[in-house]
């Protein structure tokens, strides 16, 4: 069977929706369709949702859409250009990808974008990946929405606690990685190609909704339709857990001095007030804001294996403060990374 024309898992059709118009979807051939005729294509049993008309600033959804139009139907492709690499990148993941490495070609150069570029020095050496650990009770199948999954690294860890898990990214090259990562480590995992402001989900579909590293880089307005999308593809009593940078970090307040306190464009990190947070995810329900790590964007005690001894010192010292933050609360308003965890309520019986 061609890469274009891979089985749809019927997963898709039972729970996806048109993201302009939440109608339901049919497959015509290689596309997705609602009953308003908007289309969806699927590549190598992948669901492409994403919205021409309503592309985020950066291009890498746009560059999504194209690849469709150009994939093969011989043999299946990495989609390079749909992902944030430089020329030499793309260059040494071809080159590696013919050495046929036991670590997956992409996620060996996606790994500098993972956990605060902390990885930069591995490179296309990566010996294993790094799978964090879910900071979430068990699964016990409930079902998980990874917001911005990139290589799946988090959706892993999900799949590891018991979790019935959907990845969703703008890039179609993140996306296969993720699903060949899945493949090759035996987990069970679904993704699609979509967009954080319009989840192509019917309301109430999942019992979670997670998301590292994503809203960060949305601006304050986008930040706002992208919970209030995952307060309504959350059912009653559902739960979304976000990370987020916070304002008063000592590492993001040099970050904020390094461009001047700017209001940030593009691309670039929004710093955030806890107040602020706890606001974002009213959509969802009331929220609290916890320690993720100090001293940078995405520090994890399961990396330390994989971390400079430089590294490791910092990690261990931001350790130490995430669990004195169990017992003195005020150190969550001087960290640099916190978890917002807010709740959808439950309607009330008449």
């Amino acid at each position: 069977m061609s890469s274009r024309h891979r089985a749809l898992d019927p997963w898709y059709l039972e729970h996806l929706v048109c993201p302009r118009d939440h109608q339901p979807l049919t497959q015509l051939g290689p596309s997705l369709a609602c009953a308003r005729h908007h289309r969806y294509p699927v590549i190598d049993g992948v669901p492409v949702m994403l919205l021409e008309e309503n592309l985020p600033a950066i291009d890498i959804s746009a560059r999504s859409l194209h690849a469709v139009e150009s994939v093969a139907a011989d043999r299946p492709a990495l989609h390079l250009e749909t992902l944030s690499l430089s020329d030499d990148e793309r260059l040494g993941i071809m080159e590696l990808a013919n050495e046929h490495p036991r670590i997956d070609p992409v996620v060996a150069y996606l790994v500098a974008a993972t956990n605060g570029l902390m990885y930069r020095h591995l490179i296309g050496s990566l010996d294993r990946y790094p799978i964090p650990l879910l900071p979430l009770p068990h699964g016990d199948g409930r079902r998980l929405l990874d917001v911005g999954c990139s290589w799946g690294r988090w959706s892993l860890a999900a799949s590891e606690r018991g979790y019935d898990v959907v990845g969703l990214d703008p890039s179609l090259g993140a996306v296969l990685a993720a699903r060949r990562v899945a493949g090759a480590l035996r987990r069970p995992a679904r993704y699609l190609v979509g967009a954080a402001r319009h989840l192509p989900f019917a309301s109430g579909t999942f019992d979670f909704t997670y998301s590292y590293s994503v809203l960060q880089h949305f601006s304050r307005t986008d930040a706002g339709r992208a919970t209030a999308e995952m307060a309504r593809v959350l059912r009653p009593g559902g739960v979304a857990k976000v990370q987020m940078p916070s304002r008063a970090g000592l590492r993001c307040l040099y970050h904020q001095a390094r461009r001047g306190f700017r209001e940030a464009t593009g691309f670039e990190v929004r710093y955030w007030s806890l107040p602020q947070l706890r606001e974002l995810f009213s959509s969802v329900g009331p929220a609290r804001c916890d320690v993720d790590c100090f001293f940078g964007i995405g520090l994890q005690s399961s990396d330390a294996p994989l971390m400079t001894p430089a590294l490791r010192l910092v990690l261990r010292l931001s350790e130490t403060l995430k669990a004195a933050s169990g017992f003195f609360r005020p150190l969550v308003w001087v960290a640099d990374s916190v978890f917002v965890e807010a709740k959808k309520p439950v309607p009330r019986a008449r």
